[in-house]
C-alpha cells in the first residue's frame, strides 16, 4: 500500500522504520512543527522528522492538520492509508475521510482501557499488571474506533513510563505492519471497542506528578515510576523543587511521619502513608540529575527535614 505515516516523538520511530523496511510503500511522512528544545530552548525537528530526512522521505509539518495546503497536497499524494502513532493532534473529518482505507492508529494499550494521550503512564500509576497495543480505525472519537489487533506487555515492578514504552514501541511497530499486511490482503477486519472496561488515560501535567507524601508507599512508588522520564515527580525541599527518580520499599520502617526524613551513611528514608520509602537519584532545580549521596553532600539534609 502507498502510506503516508503520521508520527512525532521518539516512540513512533520504531514504526516508520519498520514501515520503511516493509512492503508498503511510506511516499511521506506527516509530524508536528519543529518546537523549542534543551535549555537554550532552539528549535528542533521531530526524531520523526529525522528518520525521514535520512531516507529521503518528504516530510509535512501543517501547524493543523485542517491547513488548506496540507490537506491540498494529501489529496494529491493519494495514500491508499495512513498510520498513525502519537502525532500529537486531533485529526479532522474532513482529512479523515481523505485516504481510501483511513487512518490506522496504533495505541498503548489494550482498548477500551486508557484512552488519551497517556496510556502508558496511567497504567503504571494505577497497578496494572498487563497492559499492551492496540491497532485501530481512527475517527473523530477519542481513541473509540474499532479494533484491527493486539499484542500484550507485562508490566514489571520496576518499569518507568520510559521502560515500558520503548518496548511497546518495538512490538507495537511489528503489528502495526502486520495490521496494513491483514487490511491490505482482506484478510483483517476491524471489531467495535467493548462498552466496558474503559478508563481515560489524558496528559500528565506538572501538577499532577507532585508527590503526596500521605499516599502510601506503593502509590508513591507507582507514581513516580509513571512520571520518569517525563514530566518528573516531583516534591519541596526547604521550599525549593526536588525532582525525583524511581525509589526503593522499605516496609519495616513505619514510625516515620509523611515526607520525614532520615538520614544515614548508607540511605535517607523518607516517611509515607504507610511504610518508608528509600530516596534514589534526585534533581534539584537548576541542576542535573544526581546519586542522593552528591545531593546530600551538597544540601545536608538532617533527621527531622520534611519533603512536601
Amino acid at each position: 500500500m502507498r502510506v503516508v505515516f503520521a508520527g512525532t516523538p521518539q516512540a513512533a520511530v520504531p514504526s516508520l522504520k519498520a514501515l520503511i523496511d516493509s512492503d508498503h510503500d511510506v511516499i511521506a511522512v506527516l509530524t508536528r512543527p519543529d518546537a523549542p528544545s534543551g535549555r537554550g530552548r532552539t528549535l528542533s525537528a521531530s526524531p520523526i522528522s529525522d528518520l525521514a530526512n535520512e531516507h529521503g522521505i518528504e516530510i509535512l509539518k501543517p501547524v493543523k492538520p485542517r491547513d488548506d495546503d496540507f490537506m491540498a497536497r494529501l489529496s494529491e499524494l493519494a495514500p491508499d492509508c495512513c498510520p498513525v502513532v502519537a502525532y500529537g493532534s486531533l485529526i479532522p473529518r474532513s482529512v479523515l475521510d481523505i485516504p481510501k482505507i483511513g487512518w490506522v492508529n496504533l495505541h498503548f494499550s489494550l482498548l477500551p482501557a486508557w484512552r488519551g494521550a497517556a496510556p502508558v503512564q496511567h497504567s503504571i500509576r494505577a497497578g496494572d499488571e498487563l497492559t499492551g497495543a492496540s491497532t485501530f480505525l481512527l475517527e473523530e472519537g477519542m481513541d473509540t474506533g474499532p479494533v484491527f489487533g493486539t499484542i500484550t506487555e507485562v508490566i514489571r515492578p520496576t518499569d518507568t513510563s520510559g521502560d515500558l514504552l520503548e518496548r511497546l514501541s518495538i512490538s507495537g511497530a511489528q503489528l502495526l505492519v502486520h495490521t496494513l499486511d491483514g487490511i491490505e490482503s482482506g484478510e483483517l477486519i476491524a471489531v467495535p471497542q467493548m462498552q466496558e472496561g474503559i478508563s481515560l488515560a489524558p496528559k500528565i501535567l506538572v501538577d499532577d506528578a507532585r508527590v503526596d507524601w500521605a499516599h502510601p508507599a506503593l502509590a508513591i512508588d507507582r507514581l513516580i515510576r509513571s512520571c520518569t522520564p517525563a514530566p518528573g515527580a516531583w516534591t519541596l525541599f526547604r521550599d525549593e523543587r526536588l525532582k525525583l527518580a524511581p525509589v526503593g520499599l522499605r516496609p519495616e520502617v513505619t514510625d516515620l511521619a509523611p515526607g520525614q526524613l532520615q538520614v544515614t551513611k548508607q540511605e535517607i528514608l523518607v516517611g509515607t502513608g504507610s511504610h518508608a520509602i528509600v530516596l534514589g537519584d534526585v534533581q534539584p532545580i537548576g541542576k542535573k540529575l544526581m546519586g542522593w549521596k552528591d545531593w546530600a553532600n551538597g544540601s545536608r539534609p538532617t533527621d527531622g527535614d520534611v519533603l512536601g
